[in-house]
């Protein structure tokens, strides 16, 4: 054992007084991490709060800013989700139709054909595709994530088989494109079928896209 040791253990109050100071130290470094994560938890809710004044959104529907919560554990999960139940208590909501009359009608035509061409295979409305796509990549599934599809078919047992997106008059604005674009390529790499309906086509046409749908997989 070092000699340094020794005169430690011949002294017993100065191995004490050590032991103290790196206790007092080790609390003073917690106080401090914890510091930290409040202050970076309140920067987090000053942020959410200041962005209550911006809104955009269709169907004119408000939506947030999007900020990036800072990283933390249980506690602090548990924190923002008590945070967000007071945000939700203090604001005012009502319900909304799912699809527009367009898109109602080209679920319900497609519906119809689904009935008398397929066996057991359905449509459901506005699908988010992380609920229906994974990937070990998290910036990947990041991206599709909150991205939703107008219409799904799934078979039976509701394994997603094609997308259908309903491109009405004046769709492709801004952004949508891309937007467009990524949920494409995310959905063939699952192998996952995309037909794009547009306003103007006949229940013949859905018919037979459905068809070949069904030939192709063999329904």
């Amino acid at each position: 054992m070092p000699p340094e040791f020794d005169a430690l253990l011949d002294k017993p109050w100065l191995l004490a007084i050590i032991l103290a100071i790196g206790a007092v130290s080790g609390i003073m470094v917690e106080r401090f991490v914890e510091a930290q994560r409040r202050s970076e938890r309140s920067a987090y809710w000053r942020g959410r709060n200041a962005g209550k004044g911006k809104w955009a959104g269709s169907k004119g529907f408000k939506q947030p800013a999007k900020t990036v919560p800072p990283n933390g554990n249980a506690y602090q999960a548990a924190f923002n989700a008590a945070d967000q139940l007071r945000i939700v208590m203090e604001a005012d909501f009502k319900s909304r139709s799912l699809l527009n009359k367009p898109e109602l009608r080209l679920l319900a035509h497609l519906d119809r054909v689904l009935a008398e061409e397929t066996s057991g295979w359905r449509a459901m409305a506005q699908v988010s595709l992380g609920e229906i796509l994974a990937s070990d990549n998290k910036d990947a599934f990041f991206a599709i994530n909150s991205k939703r599809v107008d219409l799904l078919i799934v078979d039976g047992d509701c394994r997603p088989l094609q997308a259908v997106e309903f491109q009405g008059t004046g769709h492709h604005q801004g952004t949508a494109a891309a937007r467009d674009a990524v949920k494409k390529e995310a959905l063939r790499r699952a192998g996952i079928g995309y037909v794009e309906i547009v306003s103007g086509d006949t229940p013949a046409e859905l018919r037979t896209m459905v068809r070949k749908l069904a030939g192709r997989l063999g329904s």
